[in-house]
Protein backbone atom coordinates (compact mmCIF):
# COMPACT_ATOMS: atom_id res chain seq x y z
CA UNK A 1 0.00 0.00 0.00
CA UNK A 2 1.93 3.03 -1.28
CA UNK A 3 0.89 6.04 0.80
CA UNK A 4 2.00 9.63 0.40
CA UNK A 5 5.41 10.48 1.78
CA UNK A 6 5.14 13.05 4.52
CA UNK A 7 7.14 16.21 3.85
CA UNK A 8 9.83 16.90 6.45
CA UNK A 9 9.08 19.63 8.97
CA UNK A 10 10.88 22.83 7.96
CA UNK A 11 11.34 26.33 9.33
CA UNK A 12 8.21 28.34 8.46
CA UNK A 13 10.00 31.07 6.50
CA UNK A 14 10.88 28.86 3.51
CA UNK A 15 7.64 26.92 3.02
CA UNK A 16 5.79 27.30 -0.26
CA UNK A 17 8.60 28.03 -2.73
CA UNK A 18 10.73 25.24 -4.23
CA UNK A 19 13.90 27.36 -4.52
CA UNK A 20 13.50 28.65 -0.96
CA UNK A 21 12.93 25.14 0.39
CA UNK A 22 15.98 23.81 -1.47
CA UNK A 23 18.12 26.67 -0.10
CA UNK A 24 16.80 25.95 3.41
CA UNK A 25 17.38 22.21 3.09
CA UNK A 26 20.85 22.28 1.50
CA UNK A 27 22.58 25.60 2.22
CA UNK A 28 21.20 27.69 5.10
CA UNK A 29 22.95 26.96 8.37
CA UNK A 30 25.68 24.74 6.91
CA UNK A 31 29.12 25.93 8.12
CA UNK A 32 31.11 27.61 5.34
CA UNK A 33 34.90 28.02 5.56
CA UNK A 34 35.70 28.74 1.90
CA UNK A 35 36.78 32.37 1.38
CA UNK A 36 35.10 32.70 -2.05
CA UNK A 37 31.79 31.37 -0.77
CA UNK A 38 32.00 33.62 2.28
CA UNK A 39 32.60 36.62 0.00
CA UNK A 40 29.63 35.56 -2.13
CA UNK A 41 27.33 35.41 0.90
CA UNK A 42 28.63 38.73 2.22
CA UNK A 43 27.80 40.27 -1.16
CA UNK A 44 24.37 38.66 -1.41
CA UNK A 45 23.37 39.59 2.15
CA UNK A 46 24.39 43.20 1.45
CA UNK A 47 22.48 43.17 -1.83
CA UNK A 48 19.40 41.96 0.05
CA UNK A 49 19.20 45.12 2.21
CA UNK A 50 15.70 46.51 1.67
CA UNK A 51 14.63 43.53 -0.44
CA UNK A 52 13.45 39.98 0.20
CA UNK A 53 16.01 37.18 0.40
CA UNK A 54 14.04 35.27 -2.23
CA UNK A 55 14.58 38.16 -4.68
CA UNK A 56 18.34 37.77 -4.23
CA UNK A 57 18.25 33.98 -4.24
CA UNK A 58 16.56 34.04 -7.64
CA UNK A 59 19.44 36.17 -8.93
CA UNK A 60 22.27 34.19 -7.35
CA UNK A 61 23.44 32.63 -10.62
CA UNK A 62 23.33 36.07 -12.25
CA UNK A 63 25.47 37.47 -9.46
CA UNK A 64 28.00 34.69 -9.90
CA UNK A 65 28.25 35.42 -13.62
CA UNK A 66 28.35 39.20 -13.19
CA UNK A 67 31.01 39.12 -10.46
CA UNK A 68 33.39 36.57 -12.04
CA UNK A 69 32.29 33.71 -9.75
CA UNK A 70 33.20 35.98 -6.81
CA UNK A 71 36.94 35.72 -7.46
CA UNK A 72 38.13 38.20 -4.84
CA UNK A 73 41.26 39.45 -6.64
CA UNK A 74 39.36 39.95 -9.89
CA UNK A 75 36.48 41.85 -8.25
CA UNK A 76 38.92 44.00 -6.24
CA UNK A 77 40.48 45.18 -9.51
CA UNK A 78 37.23 46.30 -11.21
CA UNK A 79 37.56 49.74 -12.78
CA UNK A 80 34.98 52.42 -13.65
CA UNK A 81 34.17 50.76 -16.98
CA UNK A 82 33.36 47.50 -15.20
CA UNK A 83 31.31 49.34 -12.57
CA UNK A 84 29.23 50.94 -15.30
CA UNK A 85 28.72 47.59 -17.01
CA UNK A 86 27.44 46.18 -13.70
CA UNK A 87 25.02 49.11 -13.41
CA UNK A 88 23.51 47.97 -16.71
CA UNK A 89 23.48 44.24 -15.85
CA UNK A 90 19.86 43.12 -15.35
CA UNK A 91 20.97 39.88 -13.67
CA UNK A 92 21.80 41.73 -10.44
CA UNK A 93 20.33 44.49 -8.28
CA UNK A 94 21.53 47.60 -10.08
CA UNK A 95 22.29 49.81 -7.11
CA UNK A 96 25.52 51.78 -7.32
CA UNK A 97 26.17 51.71 -3.55
CA UNK A 98 25.73 47.92 -3.43
CA UNK A 99 27.93 47.36 -6.49
CA UNK A 100 30.61 49.69 -5.12
CA UNK A 101 30.43 47.94 -1.73
CA UNK A 102 31.14 44.57 -3.36
CA UNK A 103 34.28 45.92 -5.04
CA UNK A 104 35.31 47.72 -1.85
CA UNK A 105 34.75 44.61 0.27
CA UNK A 106 36.91 42.52 -2.06
CA UNK A 107 39.66 45.13 -1.60
CA UNK A 108 39.18 45.05 2.19
CA UNK A 109 39.51 41.24 2.17
CA UNK A 110 42.80 41.50 0.28
CA UNK A 111 44.04 44.12 2.75
CA UNK A 112 43.07 41.89 5.68
CA UNK A 113 44.90 38.95 4.13
CA UNK A 114 47.95 41.09 3.26
CA UNK A 115 48.15 41.90 6.98
CA UNK A 116 48.32 38.18 7.72
CA UNK A 117 44.74 37.24 8.61
CA UNK A 118 42.83 34.73 6.50
CA UNK A 119 39.30 35.97 5.70
CA UNK A 120 37.56 32.79 6.97
CA UNK A 121 39.58 32.84 10.22
CA UNK A 122 38.68 36.50 10.73
CA UNK A 123 34.94 35.91 10.29
CA UNK A 124 34.81 32.74 12.37
CA UNK A 125 36.70 34.45 15.21
CA UNK A 126 33.45 36.24 16.13
CA UNK A 127 31.98 32.87 17.17
CA UNK A 128 35.28 31.51 18.58
CA UNK A 129 35.66 29.23 15.54
CA UNK A 130 32.60 27.12 16.40
CA UNK A 131 28.97 27.35 15.23
CA UNK A 132 26.56 28.62 17.87
CA UNK A 133 23.77 26.07 18.20
CA UNK A 134 20.59 27.96 19.06
CA UNK A 135 17.42 26.20 20.19
CA UNK A 136 14.60 28.46 19.07
CA UNK A 137 11.13 26.94 18.98
CA UNK A 138 9.29 29.69 17.07
CA UNK A 139 10.24 32.08 14.29
CA UNK A 140 9.34 34.98 16.62
CA UNK A 141 12.14 33.83 18.98
CA UNK A 142 14.87 34.24 16.35
CA UNK A 143 16.61 37.61 16.83
CA UNK A 144 17.44 40.07 14.05
CA UNK A 145 20.87 40.55 15.59
CA UNK A 146 23.04 39.34 18.48
CA UNK A 147 26.03 40.71 20.43
CA UNK A 148 28.33 38.64 18.18
CA UNK A 149 26.79 40.19 15.06
CA UNK A 150 27.13 43.68 16.55
CA UNK A 151 30.80 43.01 17.31
CA UNK A 152 31.38 41.66 13.79
CA UNK A 153 29.63 44.69 12.29
CA UNK A 154 31.66 47.19 14.32
CA UNK A 155 34.94 45.52 13.53
CA UNK A 156 34.20 45.16 9.80
CA UNK A 157 33.12 48.81 9.58
CA UNK A 158 36.33 49.86 11.33
CA UNK A 159 38.25 48.02 8.59
CA UNK A 160 36.33 49.80 5.83
CA UNK A 161 33.81 47.10 4.85
CA UNK A 162 30.43 48.38 3.60
CA UNK A 163 26.87 47.04 3.93
CA UNK A 164 27.81 45.22 7.13
CA UNK A 165 25.28 46.46 9.67
CA UNK A 166 24.40 44.15 12.59
CA UNK A 167 21.27 42.76 10.90
CA UNK A 168 23.16 41.99 7.68
CA UNK A 169 25.99 40.42 9.69
CA UNK A 170 23.54 38.24 11.60
CA UNK A 171 21.79 37.08 8.42
CA UNK A 172 25.26 36.32 7.04
CA UNK A 173 26.11 34.31 10.17
CA UNK A 174 22.87 32.33 9.81
CA UNK A 175 23.41 31.64 6.11
CA UNK A 176 27.01 30.48 6.55
CA UNK A 177 26.38 28.27 9.58
CA UNK A 178 28.16 30.41 12.15
CA UNK A 179 24.87 30.10 13.98
CA UNK A 180 22.33 27.31 13.68
CA UNK A 181 18.97 29.07 13.70
CA UNK A 182 16.92 26.21 12.32
CA UNK A 183 14.00 25.83 14.70
CA UNK A 184 14.31 22.81 16.99
CA UNK A 185 11.28 21.22 15.29
CA UNK A 186 12.90 21.52 11.85
CA UNK A 187 14.51 18.39 10.42
CA UNK A 188 17.66 20.39 9.59
CA UNK A 189 18.32 21.57 13.16
CA UNK A 190 19.83 18.31 14.33
CA UNK A 191 21.71 17.80 11.05
CA UNK A 192 23.33 21.25 11.20
CA UNK A 193 24.09 20.84 14.91
CA UNK A 194 25.99 17.66 14.05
Amino acid sequence: MGGLTKAPRRCDWCIGDDLYEQYHDEVWGVPVYDRTTLFEFLTLEGAQAGLSWLTILRRQQGYRAAFDQFDISTVAAYDDVRRQALMEDTRIVRNRLKIDSTINNAQRILALEAAGTAFPDYLWSFVQGQPIDNRHRNLADVPASTPEAVKMSRDMKSRGFKFVGPTICYAFMQATGMVNDHLVGCFRHKQCAA
